[in-house]
């Protein structure tokens, strides 16, 4: 059981992301939203085209539904269903963490974490470069 974040943080900044190694060894991000009194964990990424939901701004967000910026799909962040749009009739892949004293702990036995932030967020070398020679 690896600790996340905080329920508070989640709810203030309004999502939280992180990298995962999939059963396979492939990454996969993840992102916690708000629910309710809670938080939720969802793949990042629509079901319609594997658009990401944060691309680096955190989670387009209308009240309690997720956005696709691609094309608009609502997502509800407590059970990922979509009615609208063109990934209505879809579920987000859930990631399964539990909560405890206001912590966020990553528990789903598919889903190793690696770091917080996204894939190319690891604190390696960037590929754009600003360096001037």
């Amino acid at each position: 059981m690896q600790r996340l974040t905080t329920v508070e943080t989640v709810h203030e900044d309004g999502s939280w992301l992180f990298t995962a190694e999939d059963p396979y060894g492939d990454l996969e991000e993840v992102v916690l939203v708000p629910c309710e009194d809670g938080v939720e964990a969802w793949v990042n990424r629509c079901t319609h085209e594997a658009q990401r939901f944060d691309t680096g701004r955190g989670v387009p967000m209308r009240g309690d539904q997720l956005i696709c910026p691609r094309h608009g799909s609502l997502f509800d962040a407590c059970d990922g269903g979509c009615d609208n749009g063109d990934a209505a009739g879809t579920t987000l892949p859930d990631v399964e963490i539990s909560e405890t004293h206001g912590d966020v702990f990553l528990t789903d036995d598919d889903y190793a974490f690696a770091h917080e932030g996204g894939i190319d967020d690891d604190d390696g070398p960037s590929s754009t470069s600003h360096l001037q020679l």
